[in-house]
């Protein structure tokens, strides 16, 4: 019974903890990312036209569209190099603020007194070595041109643009080591994209309901773009949470079934011991099914004690780390400072039904051996 109890307190908990991981990275991308991302079906960019914003605005909910040109380039500080996702965007998206909590240096800015500004990555910065106090050194960055064979001029191969670093953010690994956010005209040029955009991001309507909007963009827009919501853009990494979390209810389960191997023999002993008083009960005329299911009420009662004991306990553990935060990261630099934790009334009602039946089905060999006991004189 306590290593049933165990067993269900261990999963409860684990199962909080992966539903707070995934309630900690929606929270973390959804101040980032926008609630609607249009982008092209086929190949990696599309000319915005004129026509096209006025398709877009004239979904109702639709508040802003931020124009984006995203690519891989080659960015050089002083000696140092690397390659990182260039990230250009119009100069609404400073205004949406949806950086304003991640910047942990500098200013959130694209321009000040006609100098453009990039905003790097904390990961960048260090593996660059930039330093925002340094008015003399620019981020240098470098992208290949497509140019005709047979070009003498090394210079012809790649296209070259300065910028000023002007802030630092820190919002998640993926991003703190890849990204750096520039003004758009400034990717344009760099990239030679000549009004291309590689995606929209669209800020719409709280109030109003974002599958109803997407849907009505969708198809609105044509075969031509694809319409992604928040949870969509992330599709991929939120699908291998899932995909742990199964595995290690799984896991666990299979722990708790070996662990009823001990309320089989415990079960298996008790008809031993007890055989004289079956015996008994059979010379009272007491038939097979109620030997039998004396034996299977004693498997349920460990099985629904120890399940019933194992969620409470569970619960208690995640609803104080939840609250208060118990267990910390121990990582002084991490998002969160302790173990997120989430409790979601399905997965205890998962947990209890397959707990109870695990310890249920080892009781009932012992039951029906305890039936099949012959009867003893007494």
């Amino acid at each position: 019974m306590l290593v049933v109890s165990i067993g269900t307190a261990a999963l409860i908990i684990v199962l909080s903890v992966f539903n707070g991981m995934e309630g900690l990275l929606r929270s973390i991308y959804g101040t980032f990312d926008a609630p609607l991302q249009v982008l092209p079906a086929e190949g990696k960019s599309f000319v915005f036209t004129t026509d096209l914003r006025e398709k877009v605005r004239s979904i109702d909910g639709i508040l802003d569209i931020t124009e984006v040109i995203e690519d891989n380039a080659l960015i050089k500080y002083n000696d140092a190099q690397m390659i990182v996702k260039i990230k250009g965007m119009s100069d609404n998206f400073i205004e949406q603020g949806r950086m304003k909590n991640a910047v942990r240096q500098g200013e959130l800015k694209f321009l000040d007194n006609n100098t453009a500004y990039a905003i790097i990555g904390r990961g960048i910065q260090f593996n660059l070595g930039v330093s925002l106090r340094n008015d003399f050194l620019a981020l240098q960055f470098f992208y290949p041109k497509n140019v005709k064979p047979g070009a003498i001029d090394p210079y012809q191969y790649y296209s070259r643009a300065n910028i000023m670093p002007g802030g630092v953010f820190a919002l998640e690994q993926q991003y703190d080591d890849n990204y750096v956010f520039v003004p758009l005209s400034f990717t344009e040029k760099l990239l030679d994209y000549r009004g291309k955009r590689t995606s929209l991001e669209l800020m719409v309507d709280p109030e109003q309901d974002l599958l109803t909007i997407q849907d009505n963009l969708a198809e609105i827009l044509g075969k031509k773009f694809v319409v992604l919501n928040s949870d969509q853009q992330h599709a991929d990494l939120y699908k291998v949470l899932k995909i742990e979390k199964l595995f290690v209810f799984i896991i666990f389960s299979m722990i708790v079934g070996i662990a009823s191997i001990n309320i089989f023999f415990s079960l298996s002993m008790l008809v031993i011991e007890k055989k004289p008083d079956i015996g008994s009960l059979f010379a009272m005329g007491a038939p097979k099914k109620l030997v039998r299911k004396i034996f299977l009420l004693e498997g349920a009662i460990i099985a629904f004690i120890g399940a019933g004991s194992g969620l409470v306990l569970g619960f208690a553990f995640s609803w104080l780390q939840q609250t208060y935060g118990i267990v910390s990261m121990g990582v002084a630099s991490s998002v969160t400072q302790a173990y997120p934790v989430e409790i979601i009334p399905t997965d205890f009602l998962f947990t209890a039904i397959t707990i109870i039946f695990i310890t249920f089905m080892a009781s009932i060999q012992p039951a029906i051996r305890a039936s099949n006991q012959g009867v003893q004189r007494v």
